[in-house]
């Protein structure tokens, strides 16, 4: 039987002649375990007979799992080139390893407008391109980022300038957005597992007035954020479903081959727009769900990892070979 470190007791109950594919769940440093949202996700594994242990992503032990779930490696901004070596260094990610290079820059919200995906406008700024600010209210961030790191709101021309002019200084791209105000009423947080619409929250304006900043966690990975459970109008899912589509189309992948994927959306039914796809480590709100519908759709995860694991051709439960 094989193991990653210290070995799980409920794995020496497992006949031996069977193979059990190690399972990862990601963090990072300072968050090893997540933030407490995904608790139960360890237990709907063990429900459907697989067996998951969770590890910061740039522990040397998840290059030999068999199969590792990014979950809240929320520091990569910071290690981007590490971290995405590291995903091509795995033997098996989910989201996949091309599906990570792709979603962790904004830039891919120019992809979906292209698709015809409804999306918030954006600029971006590589370093040493000009930054052109338009007139209003304005939100500036990097175009690598997580957790509002980095993301300020502006109404001063001048201001929103240098903070992009600094982000470029730092050899990164600047994302430049008019700021909407129906942000003020919250984001519509879409949740797929697999492909299939699961369930939604919202959630409340993590960006400050102008001349401020976010509250982060005390892990420093993420600014902290108002939820509540949301019951989203079907015109918004579709958008979210569009969405999918879009970026599984360029990346040679089916929908069903996404894990996991929350599209965060503003506004209502008559004009929804793209905020954010999240494909790489988002947090899916289970402690938004009562306690019998997070139980089932934590089962839908779990049976969406067995899934990938066939696909994969890593059983579950595979017969080992002679």
């Amino acid at each position: 039987m094989r193991s990653i470190g210290k070995v799980d007791p409920l794995m020496t109950l497992a006949r031996p002649d069977i193979f059990h594919p190690r399972i990862v769940l990601a963090g990072c440093p300072a968050l090893p375990s997540g933030d407490g949202d995904d608790d139960g996700l360890i237990a709907a594994l063990r429900g459907r007979g697989l067996h998951a242990r969770w590890l910061p992503w740039d522990d040397p032990a998840t290059e030999r799992a068999d199969l590792v779930i990014l979950r809240a490696a929320w520091d990569y901004i910071d290690r981007l080139e590490d971290f995405l070596a590291w995903t091509r260094r795995v033997p098996h990610l989910l989201n996949a390893p091309e599906v990570v290079a792709w979603n962790v820059d904004k830039r891919y919200l120019a992809d979906l407008a292209e698709a015809g995906v409804p999306t918030v406008p954006s600029m971006f700024f590589a370093p040493g391109e000009h930054v052109r600010i338009p007139s209003g209210e304005v939100v500036v961030k990097p175009s690598v980022g997580a957790g509002s790191v980095g993301a300020l709101r502006f109404s001063d021309r001048e201001l929103a300038r240098a903070h992009a002019e600094g982000l470029q200084a730092a050899g990164r791209t600047a994302l430049v957005q008019p700021y909407d105000r129906r942000v003020g009423d919250g984001e519509t947080a879409l949740v797929f597992l697999g492909g299939e619409q699961s369930h939604a929250f919202t959630k409340g304006p993590m960006l400050p007035p102008p001349g401020g900043a976010p509250v982060f966690d005390e892990s420093g990975t993420y600014a902290e954020e108002r939820l509540r459970p949301a019951d989203p109008d079907f015109e918004l899912w579709d958008v979210g479903h569009a969405a999918l589509a879009a970026a599984a189309g360029p990346l040679g992948i089916g929908v069903a081959e996404l894990l996991y994927a929350r599209v965060d959306i503003i506004g209502d039914a008559q004009d929804p727009r793209v905020l954010e796809l999240e494909l790489v480590e988002p947090s899916l709100g289970w402690r938004q769900l009562g306690d019998q519908e997070r139980l089932r759709q934590q089962r839908t995860f779990a049976r969406g990892v067995e899934s990938a694991l066939e696909r994969l051709g890593l059983g579950p439960f595979a017969q080992r070979g002679p």
